[in-house]
């Protein structure tokens, strides 16, 4: 390629200046290119000029500081320094001198050839200097120059023509300066070009070496290298042509998809759907992603996912139904245990985890339709109901009498115990399903933990040089391709174990076929009930925590315990109806206790079932319990009432029955009496009531009280619920009968009550023998509620111990009121007493008569030891009306006279006393009446 010379360019601009041809202007564009090019190769280096040692020296100069005062010393160390150097410089200065002067001469042109390039218009030096530039043009050719107007045409001949002279001027100028730039640069472009036929040389030679080399590695390359790799090419296109041969069969498995599918809901395999549903979306998404015939099939097998979900709910609502309305037998089977779990498995497959509560409402539903049911039979069979006339099915039952209602509430209590039962087993069922998957979860768990460690420790990095093939592929790739397949058609196998899941791998080369057969898929579903066929049916894309199936167990077995309320609730419903016109609470105590014991008995039956306390039924028990109590006791405290205003407190017969009662108590037991035989009728009664070997005088009242207090303990153990109150009742009952009691006799209130004429000695010792036999059987009593208590309510057996108190001190007043009787008697009659003949003075006779009726009303009511004490305190109480008396007569024990009459009363009053039964053996201790001598 050549290129013009500088000069010629310019020459070119200045000819089209002159000729004015404007048109042939933007052809100069080339020789500006090959001036532009010529100024690039023959660019200066930039000088030392004395303008830049100047603004070097300004720039140091300014460095300085203002302030510092500067001094010779400053200067001493540059003067040690640089001496030397200055007289070596001087002493070569004075060899060299020629170059010295040539330098002088060099800068002398360089500064000439400065000043001329100055004279050059600063913009053909510009960088970006473009003739094609509108105003660069105009700034180098005015317009004005080149005007054609009239008049003006020698001018502008003129003006052109200078203009011309002035670029050849500015040429020549150029051309001076590039010139001596060249001859100040010739020696180092002749060394240049003889270093670049040096290196054209070694270019040659290298060449042919590189040739040589190529020509080498070729006959290598085809005698070693090309056989194999043709070999590795030839494996890898035969595992392409598998894969995608595989991918083939793959694809037409995947067509195959609906087809099974709908084959499945047919016999109603939820689980064999959803795999294989599972499994294809799987394989859409990761070996068949963007196959275009399959862009619709994974939204519409979504679709027909939400469709199975539709159609499990609706399957496991019908399953529900049936297995909760089958006839209530002694039957608790499963219905289709294979089925539920099938349908458990594909709920919990499609995290529909509310399932339950499905469960739940039929089982509400079909406990009101058991009580509606039995109701409805049991109206049927009763013929004095007229179901045209009493139309509701409440009023009809409340029509019942109490042995046709019991059968009725028996008949239901049976009903719901065999549908509790059954619940259970169905439940337990589905609980042992979510246990399966937890157990899975956790077995999963544990073997991805050991296979990590595993990994952690076998696992080596192997480096190895991977080539690159043409086919994009590495040789390290192709080697392992052979250990791969294997690995993978394994894993592909593991994925295809679920049910029903056929659709292969496209790495699975070492399998045949991958078809979809739904025989397969009715034989894993069938086995589904074994323990194998319950751990194929689990799949590994079950993603359900253990904290998600815990709480499903946890809310299934709370559906059991909701079973046990409704069952509860509606019982209790059923007993509220019966009881609005009071039908329970006119029940006497043995239908109630027959129906406590009923519905006790269904309560801990649905415990043992259920496995939990249900309260409804308790708490609705409770209630009519409380009021059974509340009626029993204000039935038993009237009776007791109505016996004691009407008592008379004398000594009653003693009938065989109470005796035997008495005796049954004796036995250790508490129980009331049977119905009597003719043999008991026969028995006359007895005088008085043999308790433990003593006997005891009592009134009618005391003996049906004891009755009474039996048919407390007796309902306490047919009704254990109502301990507390039965214990709080019957304390209220003996605590009015003692305080009753008290009333009548020690308060006279049986004067005004009865019309008795007065309160005698007798009816006192038979009210203090009365409550004497109450307090003997307290312990009893205490005893037997203690055995039915629970430890934290021992405390309510205090009431026992009051009541203990209470009856001791009543006994003691009734004795003291005895000892006051005579009392006053002794007060009475010794106040008159005079010490004179005859003796046995009339005193003392009038009071031995006293004493002989006290003992005759006493003797037989109570026992010698209390009969003995009470003379003892009588005699206590005689001695110290005899001691004031003779004091205040001035006897004294000196032998005399009058000591001597006082001695025969005293020994005649003595005599009657120990004379009388039971006191002979007494120790009245006369001697002291007398004052002791000081």
């Amino acid at each position: 390629m050549t290129t013009a010379s500088p000069r010629s360019s310019w020459r070119v601009l200045a000819k089209l200046s002159s000729s004015g041809d404007f048109m042939q202007w933007h052809q100069a564009t080339v020789l500006h290119q090959c001036l532009s090019q010529t100024a690039v190769m023959l660019s200066l280096k930039r000088k030392w000029t004395p303008r830049n040692a100047f603004d070097l020296c300004s720039h140091c100069l300014m460095c300085v500081p203002r302030n510092l005062q500067i001094t010779k010393e400053h200067f001493a160390l540059y003067q040690q320094e640089i001496t030397p150097r200055e007289k070596v410089h001087e002493r070569c200065k004075n060899i060299c001198t020629p170059k010295d002067t040539f330098n002088r001469t060099l800068l002398h042109t360089h500064d000439k050839s400065r000043t001329d390039l100055e004279q050059v218009p600063k913009i053909f030096m510009k960088p970006d200097f473009a003739l094609e530039d509108s105003l660069t043009f105009n700034a180098v050719l005015p317009w004005s120059h080149f005007s054609t107007a009239g008049g003006k045409g020698n001018r502008d001949a003129a003006s052109s023509k200078l203009l011309q002279e002035k670029l050849s001027h500015y040429l020549d100028i150029v051309e001076v300066n590039i010139a001596h730039q060249i001859s100040l640069r010739s020696e180092a472009f002749f060394h240049a070009m003889t270093s670049q036929h040096e290196l054209q040389d070694y270019l040659r030679k290298t060449s042919q070496a590189v040739k040589l080399l190529r020509e080498k590695i070729s006959k290598i390359d085809k005698v070693m290298c090309e056989g194999s790799l043709r070999v590795l090419r030839l494996s890898l296109t035969r595992n392409n042509c598998i894969k995608a041969y595989n991918k083939l069969k793959l694809m037409a498995t995947v067509h195959q998809t609906q087809p099974t599918v709908q084959l499945l809901l047919s016999t109603s395999e939820f689980v064999g759907a959803l795999d294989l549903i599972a499994t294809t979306q799987e394989v859409l998404q990761q070996e068949l992603q963007g196959i275009h015939s399959f862009r619709h099939l994974g939204s519409q097998l979504c679709e027909l996912e939400k469709l199975i979900d539709k159609m499990m709910i609706a399957e496991f609502s019908t399953y529900a139904r049936n297995d909760l309305n089958r006839p209530l037998e002694d039957d608790c089977q499963i219905l289709e245990e294979e089925r539920l779990v099938s349908l458990v498995f594909g709920l919990l497959k499609q995290r529909k985890l509310n399932f339950y509560e499905i469960y739940g409402d039929e089982m509400i539903i079909t406990a009101k339709n058991i009580i509606k049911q039995c109701v409805v039979n049991t109206v049927s069979q009763i013929e004095e109901i007229d179901t045209e006339v009493v139309v509701k099915l409440a009023d009809q039952m409340r029509m019942m009498n109490f042995p046709q209602w019991f059968d009725l509430l028996k008949n239901i209590f049976s009903k719901f115990t065999i549908f509790l039962k059954r619940i259970k087993a169905t439940l337990n069922t589905i609980r042992s399903v979510v246990f399966l998957v937890l157990d899975k979860n956790q077995k999963t768990r544990d073997l991805e933990d050991t296979l990590q460690k595993n990994s952690a420790k076998d696992s080596t990095v192997d480096t190895e040089v991977a080539y690159l093939t043409h086919e994009g592929m590495f040789i390290s790739d192709a080697f392992s391709e052979g250990d791969l397949l294997p690995v993978a058609a394994d894993t592909t196998s593991q994925r295809n174990t679920s049910p029903n899941s056929e659709p292969c791998s496209s790495d699975s080369v070492s399998e045949p076929e991958c078809t979809t057969d739904s025989s397969s898929s009715k034989e894993q579903t069938s086995s589904s009930v074994t323990p194998g066929g319950v751990e194929m049916m689990i799949s590994d894309d079950m993603k359900l925590t253990d904290l998600e199936l815990v709480r499903l167990a946890n809310n299934i077995q709370e559906l059991l315990y909701n079973a046990s309320d409704i069952c509860h609730d509606r019982s209790v419903k059923f007993l509220m109806a019966r009881a609005k016109d009071g039908f329970l609470e006119k029940l006497n105590s043995n239908e109630f206790v027959a129906l406590s014991r009923l519905m006790e008995g269904f309560i801990l039956d649905t415990e043992q079932i259920c496995g939990r306390k249900s309260m409804s039924l308790r708490g609705a028990l409770q209630s009519q319990a409380n009021r059974f109590v509340n009626r029993f006791h204000e039935e038993r405290k009237t009776k007791l009432s109505l016996l004691l205003d009407n008592e008379r407190w004398k000594q009653a017969e003693v009938p065989a029955e109470f005796q035997d009662l008495v005796d049954s108590v004796s036995d250790g037991r508490i129980s009331l009496p049977e119905k009597k035989t003719a043999a008991t009728e026969e028995r006359k009664p007895a005088e008085f009531l043999i308790v433990e070997g003593q006997k005891y005088a009592t009134v009618g009242t005391v003996l049906l009280l004891i009755r009474i207090i039996l048919e407390y303990c007796q309902c306490v153990d047919n009704i254990p619920s109502i301990t507390t109150d039965m214990l709080t009742r019957l304390s209220d009952l003996l605590k009015y009968f003692n305080s009753r009691s008290c009333q009548l006799v020690l308060g006279a209130g049986a004067l005004q009550v009865v019309g008795l004429k007065t309160i005698t000695t007798k009816n006192l010792a038979l009210s203090s023998r009365c409550l004497q036999l109450i307090v003997h059987y307290i312990p009893i009593i205490r005893a037997h509620f203690e055995a039915r208590l629970q430890p934290k309510q021992f405390s309510m057996l205090r009431h026992f111990d009051h009541i203990t108190k209470d009856y001791h001190d009543h006994i003691a007043e009734i004795s003291a009121k005895l000892v006051a009787i005579m009392d006053s008697l002794f007060d009475k009659l010794l106040s008159k007493y005079e010490v004179k003949a005859p003796v046995p003075s009339a005193c003392f006779r009038n009071i031995c008569k006293q004493m002989a009726k006290m003992h005759e009303a006493i003797y037989d009511l109570l026992p010698e030891e209390q009969t003995q004490m009470l003379f003892l305190r009588i005699n206590a109480s005689y001695k110290l009306h005899l001691k004031r008396q003779l004091a205040h007569l001035n006897v004294v024990n000196d032998g005399g006279p009058l000591n001597g009459l006082v001695t025969s009363d005293v020994a005649f009053y003595t005599g009657n006393l120990q004379a009388l039964k039971g006191l002979n053996n007494l120790d009245l201790n006369m001697a002291e009446i007398w004052e002791q001598k000081r």
